[in-house]
């Protein structure tokens, strides 16, 4: 009513407001740059405010992109990881009951996310608080980190105030990124609390798993991941189009490197101890993670006789690594070992069949020889196991699928569909670069003919499939130990009363980082051929599983040790 001025198109002074606060003419519908100034009592004397528009409270950028913070990406990536799983058959609480609760305590712990904002302090952090916590005073909380994982997509809204203050801190440094905070979480020295990585997206599933007692290790969880069933590589693609991913964001969410067991497992340990967790659920004899059930899964996958399970059985009963107290993880407690289900699984295998075939290149191919002779002669009954006809079959199949995966891997395109770049200026260039590119591929694909890749197969827990329908012979499951084993003292034991140690005496894990060393080399090539075998399965270092084997060694001949020869690796049984 106050505003008199003529319009400039119809020349008549008949003013409205939009939404937005803007002037327009009620006749022309000309919408000019002139805003509402609207006086407010409840702030200081003579102080005035604009009215914005209504919606988003997120500021929008220049580009159309939204501000965003780095957890909130990470919540993202954690929230598709989940999704997978479910898809894949894990428990449907894992995410929402279990992940979230995970997520959202480490970034209290952390101090990131629902935690207390004092009111001089500088914008270091993304600081939020949950209406569950008993805080009084004032905090924001972006939309994105809500009470499960599930509600995290959607509107990427954050408090104007806070976000426009954190933008001025993100601003004053040279770095570049679309996240608000991508170059100060990186600058941050992160020696008191574990700072969020990709790798860690991974350590935090597999605690959830584990809290849950799922029937997945972690070497199939990393092996899904490397086959794609898994979002982890490139899982900035599915961020929502306004969450623009550039600059040092790149350094935080692009990978270009497999997931490493041996980081993902350490990194879950450090989680569940800095989270402060309680005691995980009990693993008993009935839990897909238990040895006994474990060793039943990678003999079936080696292709061995079923009988070897009662043997593996017999070793984890002696040595007393299926007590609930060693295989449930305490966290936090330093005195125990922390236990890596599958390779400790893997590594009775090897010691089983150390103990039946000795595995020093000259007593199993002897047995094989008298196994074959008592195959040709006589039909009755099941077959005796040959480890030589074993030997053949299995590394047929195992160089075959290691080239496979050798070629997967060279072949692997680490660039992704939704393109990246370091620097606002170099955008135009990296777009530009990155359609030659396609159009090239294209063009040599039509002229080399070569097809699209297959779609990549449902994901399955075995990797090999051994089925004694097979006419040829190709299945070692049904087959006898006979030729193996005598009866003694109405026990059956093995026929070979010697057994060699990997080594006398392991060394210290944290000044050498491993618990014995090993070289193929320095040991006899049926014993690198089944780790190779196991290595390959659980997708690790064959060292790994050689250490797992030195600790059972240790543990299973204990007491003849002390009274043994030094540096005399045979012993008797």
């Amino acid at each position: 009513r106050d505003f008199n001025e003529r319009c400039a198109q119809c020349s008549e002074v008949n003013w409205g407001v939009t939404d937005g606060g803007r002037f327009y003419c009620r006749s022309c519908h000309n919408v000019i740059e002139r805003t509402r100034e609207v006086v407010n009592s409840d702030f200081l004397t003579n102080s005035r405010v604009q009215t914005i528009s209504k919606g988003s409270r997120k500021q929008e950028k220049k580009d159309g992109g939204c501000e965003w913070y780095v957890c909130e990406g990470f919540q993202l990536v954690l929230k598709k990881q989940a999704e997978a799983l479910e898809a894949l058959g894990v428990c449907p609480q894992m995410k929402d009951e279990i992940l979230c609760k995970f997520w959202r305590h480490y970034l209290q712990k952390s101090k990131q996310a629902y935690c207390n904002r004092s009111d001089g302090e500088t914008v270091k952090a993304l600081s939020v608080c949950d209406s569950s916590t008993d805080v009084d005073s004032e905090a924001e909380r972006p939309s994105l980190l809500h009470s499960s994982l599930s509600e995290s997509e959607g509107d990427l809204q954050t408090d104007c105030s806070f976000a426009s203050s954190a933008s001025r801190a993100s601003e004053n440094t040279s770095m570049f990124s679309g996240s608000v905070d991508g170059s100060s979480y990186l600058m941050k020295n992160h020696k008191e609390k574990l700072r969020m990585t990709m790798p860690m997206t991974l350590s935090f599933c597999y605690m959830a798993l584990l809290w849950l007692r799922e029937p997945m290790t972690l070497s199939d969880l990393l092996r899904y991941v490397v086959e794609g069933h898994i979002p982890y590589l490139n899982v900035f693609q599915h961020f929502p189009e306004k969450m623009r991913l550039c600059g040092l964001d790149v350094k935080i969410f692009c990978v270009e490197s497999w997931p490493v067991y041996e980081e993902v497992h350490t990194k879950m340990l450090e989680l569940a101890a800095f989270l402060d967790l309680p005691r995980f659920p009990d693993i008993t004899d009935s839990c897909f993670l238990h040895p006994d059930m474990l060793c039943m899964k990678y003999l079936m996958e080696a292709n061995l006789p079923d009988e070897l399970h009662n043997w593996t059985c017999r070793v984890v009963k002696k040595i007393c690594i299926g007590d609930v107290d060693f295989l449930t993880l305490v966290p936090g407690n330093k005195s125990t070992r922390k236990v890596k289900y599958d390779v400790l699984a893997v590594a009775v295998i090897v010691v089983v069949l150390k103990l039946l075939f000795l595995l020093d290149d000259h007593y199993e191919w002897s047995l094989s020889d008298f196994a074959e002779e008592r195959n040709k002669n006589n039909k009755e009954g099941g077959p005796y196991f040959e480890f030589k006809k074993w030997y053949t079959v299995i590394k047929c199949s195992l160089d075959m699928e290691q080239k496979k995966l050798d070629e997967g891997r060279a072949k692997y395109l680490w660039r992704c569909d939704k393109p990246v770049f370091y620097s606002a200026g170099k955008k135009s260039k990296v777009l530009k670069r990155r359609q030659m590119v396609v159009n090239l591929q294209n063009q040599f694909g039509k002229l080399s003919g070569s097809l699209r890749p297959a779609e990549k197969p449902n994901p399955s827990s075995f990797q090999f499939s051994w089925s004694e329908e097979n006419t040829d012979g190709s299945c070692f499951h049904g087959h006898s130990l006979k030729g193996v084993l005598q009866e003694k003292r109405g026990l059956l034991t093995a026929k070979n009363p010697d057994y060699w140690l990997c080594t006398l005496k392991l060394c210290n894990e944290q000044l050498c980082g491993h618990l014995a060393h090993y070289r193929e080399l320095d040991f006899p090539q049926s014993y690198h051929f089944v780790l190779r075998l196991f290595s390959f399965l659980l997708r690790i270092q064959p060292s790994y599983i050689h250490d797992e084997v030195c600790v059972i060694e240790q543990k299973l001949f204990h007491k003849k040790l002390h009274n043994k020869p030094k540096h005399n690796t045979h012993i008797r049984k």
